[in-house]
């Protein structure tokens, strides 16, 4: 066969229609869902639920837990400023967790597990959602959409950063179900982080159970298994592994609701509600970076005469004296930098702050010469600073250099005006006004 000819009987089988594939799935096709998903609705007494856009699993279990107290103005407005007036009433909260198949976000990542509760008969009703596959994702979603629609205020831990922008992107994708925003998002995450990491450490959601709520959730799942368990049960995996998961979601949102009513008697009452120093000291954060200035000042000495761990200490009476010298009272805030002086961050703060005083207001730029000497001295004394890295203890001594240069100078200048003003009042061609 001549290469021409080769050649069209080439193109000749090129307009053949191509064979089917047998691997190639026809439009709408829907995989069967894993052998496991019916041993695991046994073992966990979960219900098929049918939605118009699929089905999926749903598991309700009521918990005996007490709601906590009424919710102040003055509380919500600590925790979420810009929450409406209904944010307060807790008839109106969804709590909401989710078990994902990773960390990372984005569209490769599903919220295969998603469970919600609220407050209902004396007690906390909590639903979850489970895909049995992908092909259950809509029906989740939809179902999902329902109950966000039925409370529109969210309560969540970290959810502002990752359980409610994911569950916003697996709702854009499905580009058919789009529910309603929450009117109000209230996240514990960065309150719990100010009232309990100092005594703490760790502001996991089992540990502030176990040491703020004196919980214990018993024998839990390591989370970082979670989506490998997962994984594990799509690949025909032993359906059993998945039911720790389900306990520990519904340990995480009845750990959240217990969680919700402590944060907010702590910040409607941390005098009452607290006898730990540092509960009342993180408040007292929290109200600072709120603006409420009066009752940060309040509950700054309140937590300082409590006594507070050595670093906590420092930190509040620094805040305390930058509030006063805000407020004008210079004699407390003064009073404050005297003691805090020393090898710390806030101790040559203190320094640089007393320096300012006498140098501007009590218009002693000697005595203030005087302190930033001292802060150099003790910076070259020391030999180690844990608290600053060496890049930044540099910068500390070149500022302390040029401030005490500028002040010797300064002084200098007043010395110099001081003896021309007494040289001239002694001068005999002179002549004082007389009284």
């Amino acid at each position: 066969m001549t290469l021409m000819n080769e050649d069209r009987f080439n193109r000749i089988a090129a307009l053949k229609p191509a064979t089917k594939r047998a691997d190639v799935k026809p439009r709408g096709y829907a995989p069967a869902t894993p052998e496991g998903a019916e041993d695991l609705a046994r073992l966990l007494g979960a219900t098929l639920q049918k939605t118009r856009h699929g089905e999926h699993l749903s598991v309700r279990r009521w918990f005996s837990d007490t709601c906590p107290g009424d919710v102040t103005m003055p509380a919500l407005r600590l925790l979420a400023p810009e929450a409406p007036a209904e944010a307060a009433d807790q008839k109106n909260w969804l709590f909401l967790d989710t078990e994902t198949t990773g960390i990372s976000g984005g569209t490769g990542t599903y919220a295969f597990l998603i469970g919600v509760a609220w407050w209902d008969a004396g007690g906390l009703e909590v639903e979850q959602f489970f895909m049995r596959d992908h092909s259950d994702e809509h029906s989740v979603l939809a179902t999902l959409k329902e109950r966000l629609a039925e409370r529109r205020i969210l309560v969540t831990f970290n959810g502002k950063s990752f359980d409610w922008p994911l569950l916003e992107t697996r709702f854009r994708m499905t580009r058919s179900i789009s529910p309603k925003v929450p009117r109000a998002h209230l996240d514990l995450l960065h309150t719990s982080r100010h009232l309990w990491r100092p005594r703490i450490g760790s502001v996991r959601l089992c540990e502030l159970e176990r040491h703020v709520l004196g919980r214990n959730r018993g024998d839990d799942i390591v989370s970082d298994l979670i989506p490998q368990i997962y994984f594990d049960y799509l690949r025909g995996g032993c359906a059993e592994q998945l039911v720790p998961v389900f306990y520990h979601n519904q340990m995480d949102l009845v750990g959240l609701a217990a969680l919700t009513g402590r944060v907010f008697s702590l910040l409607a009452a941390p005098e009452l509600e607290s006898k730990d120093a540092l509960e009342v000291f993180g408040v007292s954060r929290i109200c600072d970076r709120r603006g409420e200035s009066s009752r940060a000042r309040d509950l700054y000495a309140h937590a300082i005469a409590r006594v507070l761990p050595k670093p906590a200490d420092g930190t509040a009476r620094a805040a305390l004296a930058r509030l006063a010298k805000r407020e004008g009272d210079f004699a407390r805030a003064t009073s404050l930098w005297m003691e805090l002086r020393g090898m710390s961050r806030e101790g040559l703060e203190a320094y640089v702050e007393l320096a300012k005083y006498y140098e501007h207001r009590a218009r002693h730029p000697e005595r203030a010469a005087e302190l930033i000497g001292e802060a150099l001295a003790e910076l070259r004394r020391s030999r180690s600073i844990d608290f600053v890295s060496p890049a930044r203890t540099g910068r500390w001594r070149t500022d302390l250099d040029n401030r005490l240069a500028r002040l010797r100078n300064k002084c200098s200048t007043s010395q110099n005006e001081a003896l021309l003003e007494a040289n001239l009042t002694e001068s005999p061609g002179f002549v004082t006004e007389s009284k």
